[in-house]
């Protein structure tokens, strides 16, 4: 009983400690980090479709829909290659610096020449640097407390602003400077600064490499400097030899099942950077008080929507989860975002019935119709992302947890990959049909889900 005690006055005494400043310094490294990859994303699908005398590369929707689809997918798994190499060989600050590095050589690579050959070279440098960067800077968040310390879901929440601030800014200043700042026309041609734009987010990646290194012994200390080793990050041959119990089975299947649904999802809202990009490019009115506002900046709406609407969405599930009925069960709140996804396409109904989508439309959509998909397709995601993840770590059997971690993000790496399918299909089946298609087949889907939630909730019950 006095342990007992004990044990809750240490948990209340930590809660009321400040962050170590340590975390200040990952919040800000990985806010430049995501600057530096949103800002690339949202002019990526742009920079291949113009023309040459635009400042582009010329290919075809279809090839360059494909290709935005390939990286996006490829970002999620050389993360489990790079962190396998860290654990054993290098360490958590060395592997993050190695891949800001990779990852600024590779924007810088993409400003310094305006070929297919430096495009691919710098492609494949910030696909390796995400690699090593992306799975050692939110675990070094973790290492800077005790195991059950109080403030270590504070801790992850402050982290993740970090992340969509950078995310936020990045496509309004890399837009800026790609779509209007450097753009100029000459004999009505319109030229785009598309390498200014790789240029600044190659700079972000820069400040927060040289924020992480010069800073990184005071405030954390000796924390990510040596190698995890086997030894130390494996459990015991023998936990390792006991067989799954039918309740572990249980809850594995439950997983994959969850992450076959997962991946609709995220190959209908991973269209955001390629064919919704593409589709406000063309046919909707950017035009307010007489400037056309970037089409790269419609990619900020999602992380300021999940600024607003985070700390909201949180508040509800715990005031539900006070009632009698409780909380919804994690497949319902999945099975709601999958058809909110669905929603946001079909908001769009109007806006592709009223400009058609052939190569050129003399009527353009409001851009109302955009921000509300934007709007839903966050909403979808703030009900299925953040409690996915959670529904990994609680069901998970230890011995397995990086692994099925890993099989969760491959889903999402997947999805990337279909999503650059579906939205290279645009080009020959149009945007009505492609758009129509994903959000009828995510709301059957979520419907299906839905469906099957008491059923899964049972099966992770077990």
């Amino acid at each position: 009983m006095e342990a007992t005690v004990k044990v809750e006055q240490d948990i209340q005494l930590q809660s009321k400690k400040k962050h170590p400043p340590g975390l200040y310094l990952l919040f800000f490294t990985e806010m430049w980090e995501r600057f530096s990859y949103y800002g690339m994303r949202a002019i990526l699908v742009l920079y291949l479709t113009k023309s040459l005398i635009s400042g582009g590369l010329g290919m075809s929707e279809g090839l360059a829909l494909s290709i935005y689809g390939f990286f996006t997918g490829a970002v999620y798994f050389t993360p489990l290659i790079g962190g396998y190499l860290t654990d054993r060989f290098l360490g958590k600050r060395l592997a993050i610096t190695i891949g800001g590095v990779t990852m600024a050589l590779g924007n810088f690579v993409l400003f310094a020449n305006q070929s297919h050959i430096a495009f691919y070279i710098g492609l494949a440098l910030l696909i390796i640097g995400n690699g090593f960067f992306k799975p050692n800077i939110s675990t070094l968040v973790g290492d800077l407390y005790p195991q059950s310390d109080a403030r270590k879901d504070a801790a992850f929440t402050i982290f993740y602003m970090g992340i969509n601030i950078g995310a936020f800014f990045s496509p309004l200043i890399v837009g800026f400077l790609a779509e209007d700042y450097f753009k100029t026309t000459v004999n009505g041609v319109e030229h785009f600064g598309f390498k200014f734009g790789f240029l600044a987010a190659a700079i972000g990646m820069i400040v927060g490499q040289l924020l992480f290194n010069l800073l990184g012994n005071k405030y954390l200390g000796d924390i990510g400097k040596k190698p995890v080793g086997v030894s130390q990050n494996s459990i015991s041959s023998e936990e390792k030899k006991k067989p799954l119990t039918k309740a572990e089975k249980s809850r594995i299947k439950v997983i994959f099942i969850l992450t076959f649904f997962v991946i609709f999802f995220m190959a209908g809202f991973e269209q955001a950077g390629s064919s919704l990009t593409l589709y406000t490019d063309k046919f909707i009115d950017r035009t307010v008080f007489g400037w056309t506002v970037p089409t790269s900046w419609f990619q900020s709406l999602n992380p300021l929507f999940i600024v607003i609407f985070a700390p909201i969405l949180s508040i509800l599930w715990v005031k539900l989860s006070k009632t009698k009925r409780g909380d919804l069960a994690t497949p319902t709140k999945m099975a709601t975002g999958m058809i909110l996804l669905g929603a946001g396409f079909a908001v769009l109904i109007p806006a592709l019935l009223q400009t058609g989508t052939g190569d050129s439309s003399a009527v353009k959509a409001n851009m109302i119709f955009m921000v509300l998909t934007y709007f839903l397709h966050t909403i979808g995601e703030l009900c299925l992302q953040p409690v996915g993840l959670s529904m990994v770590s609680k069901l998970a059997p230890v011995k397995l947890a990086s692994l099925l971690m890993g099989v969760w993000l491959a889903g999402s790496g997947f999805a990337n990959i279909l999503a650059g399918q579906l939205a290279s299909t645009t080009e020959s089946l149009g945007y009505f049909e492609v758009f129509m298609i994903i959000g009828g087949v995510t709301i059957l889907l979520g419907l299906v889900l839905l469906g099957l939630s008491k059923k899964l909730v049972k099966m992770s019950a077990q």
